[in-house]
């Protein structure tokens, strides 16, 4: 039996900060109240990206271009797939077999060269109105998850609406939102004897502990003045809240260690398979928006992005770590999903900020001692991996031209695919927020839900 999340006496700012962490410090009674009160229907479906930060090659993944000349098509190989015309990297092998499952998305595309900013437009919608070459930039917009988090509101049984898995893009910010709406960055499940920290005061207390914390429910809101003017309902939305912080669901969802060992093994004892594993136990629970940061596969390697640049990497030997540990989790998550009936309900993608340039480069040196060989940033041609979500599987969504430098037809735009994730979400593209200069933003400024798939 698992050891219990909750042990000993729990202070009183524990408390606290537990409380409201996941709510982004207002307290649960007045976000109860809020959603109690709000006409938004409250939906079951999810989205799982698998963000591989630093921009993985088209080239080396999903569009290999094996007739090309040698300094274009790289020193990777291609493998078929049971989709006729969807061929994919040799290191992929697991994928190759269940391509019915999921598309590929060819012919994404945009103009922001620089890390920062090419997240920013992929995750947000909104393209950065000044680029930073320097990759030091911050979202003036909120990212996906972030709008989903405000749509949504808060969870009913307190689960966090938008989770990173080990953590979130580092490069959006909340902004007008408010900070009630970052992400709850889980750690990595992976580790022995995983756990996330400050979450819940769920399980294995007594009577006189859950007295203790009553007390200091009480304590804390009759500090705050909260309902000074409000006390009609009150009791019940206190009771509520105790009941969301005492609750033993919302400790499960964190528990992979409950999983079928079997299961866990599937995905792949690893940084990668682990995350995935947790990030469908977190869509199963009915969280809106899970991120798996897939940026280094463990903590040791020296292939700590997918930003493969000739100086810092060989492509071949990066990909040798990556893809097969990447390969093994998103099968994994696409044919667990499938086998619990829940591929309708979640939509699954996995991407970067952008790709890599079609000619190779080469380095005398890299960090690993060895000669480099690598590809530089690329934002026009790169290449998605989407699955679930009710949309059309197995097929091939755009295609660029012989060296994939650029879409040949039907382009795709990180605002389509965002207006894809939001069809899912039954979110609004059009809804608008305010500013903090009073001025009315549009969740998302263009974009049309990818035709192909829908």
């Amino acid at each position: 039996m698992p050891a219990p999340l909750c042990t000993g006496p729990i202070q009183r700012r524990e408390f606290l900060r537990v409380g409201t962490l996941a709510l982004g410090g207002v307290m649960l009674p007045d976000l109860l109240r809020l959603q109690a009160a709000s006409e938004n229907p409250r939906l079951t479906t999810s989205v799982i990206l698998f963000w591989m930060w630093g921009g993985p090659s088209q080239l080396e993944t999903y569009d290999m271009k094996p007739d090309a000349p040698s300094e274009y098509r790289g020193p990777l190989n291609p493998i078929r797939t049971n989709v006729p015309g969807m061929d994919i990297c040799e290191y992929m092998p697991l994928q190759a077999k269940i391509a019915d499952k999921f598309s590929i998305i060819r012919s994404l595309h945009h103009e922001m060269s620089a890390h920062n900013d090419g997240s920013i437009e992929v995750l947000t919608g909104q393209t950065p109105s000044v680029p930073d070459p320097t990759s030091q930039a911050h979202s003036k917009h909120p990212d996906f998850g972030m709008v989903a988090s405000r749509i949504r509101g808060p969870h009913p049984e307190g689960l966090p609406q938008y989770i990173g898995v080990q953590r979130s893009p580092f490069m959006t910010q909340p902004n007008y939102l408010g900070a009630a709406h970052r992400s709850f960055d889980t750690g990595d499940p992976s580790l022995p004897g995983y756990a996330p920290k400050n979450l819940t005061l769920a399980t294995g207390v007594d009577h006189r502990r859950l007295g203790d914390r009553r007390h200091l429910l009480g304590q804390f809101d009759r500090f705050r003045q909260r309902y000074e003017h409000d006390i009609d309902g009150a009791d019940e939305f206190q009771s509520a809240a105790f009941s969301i912080l005492t609750s033993r669901k919302v400790a499960d969802a964190f528990e992979i260690a409950q999983e079928d060992p079997k299961l866990r093994d599937r995905y792949g004892r690893h940084r990668w398979g682990q995350s995935c594993l947790l990030a469908r136990r977190l869509a199963e629970a009915g969280a809106a928006v899970i991120n798996v940061d897939a940026t280094a596969p463990n903590s040791t390697t020296k292939n700590f992005s997918w930003d493969d640049h000739a100086g810092a990497f060989h492509l071949d030997y990066a990909q040798r770590e990556r893809l097969p540990q990447m390969d093994q989790a998103l099968s994994a998550l696409i044919t667990d999903l499938h086998d619990r009936g829940l591929n309708e309900n979640v939509l699954v993608i996995a991407c970067g900020e952008f790709g890599r340039t079609p000619r190779v480069t080469h380095a005398p040196t890299n960090f690993s001692n060895q000669i480099g060989l690598g590809r530089d940033h690329w934002p026009g041609a790169f290449s998605a991996l989407i699955a679930g979500g009710g949309l059309r599987m197995g097929q091939v969504v755009g295609q660029t031209n012989f060296n994939a430098e650029y879409p040949l037809h039907d382009p795709v735009t990180p605002q389509d695919l965002l207006a894809t994730v939001y069809r899912h979400l039954g979110v609004d593209p059009q809804q608008q927020f305010t500013s903090f200069a009073g001025r009315p933003i549009p969740i998302l400024p263009g974009g049309q839900p990818i035709k192909s798939l829908i």
